[in-house]
């Protein structure tokens, strides 16, 4: 009898097992509404924030821009300690 039920279960494993699924996911989800806090401040984009924060950097003084100044080698970086001199 045993066998012929396990093998009964192991056939029909998803039509037994989605309905119990989707109980707990139903449970779940009304607790996790329940529970947690919905409201999500707003916060602007990425993008203008860091346009805000060049802006502000070049307001201060427009004429230094590191990005344009030649400080080094570029070939001397990450240089084994080997071949440092």
């Amino acid at each position: 009898m045993w066998p012929i039920l396990m093998q009964f279960l192991r056939s029909n494993a998803p039509y037994l097992t989605l309905p119990f699924a989707a109980v707990i996911g139903v449970i779940g989800y009304n607790l996790e509404g329940y529970f947690s806090d919905r409201y999500t401040p707003y916060n602007k984009a990425i993008e203008d924030q860091r346009l805000d924060r060049l802006e502000d950097k070049l307001l201060t003084d427009p004429t230094n821009v590191e990005k344009l100044k030649y400080k080094e080698n570029v070939l001397g970086k990450n240089v084994s300690p080997s071949l440092q001199k």
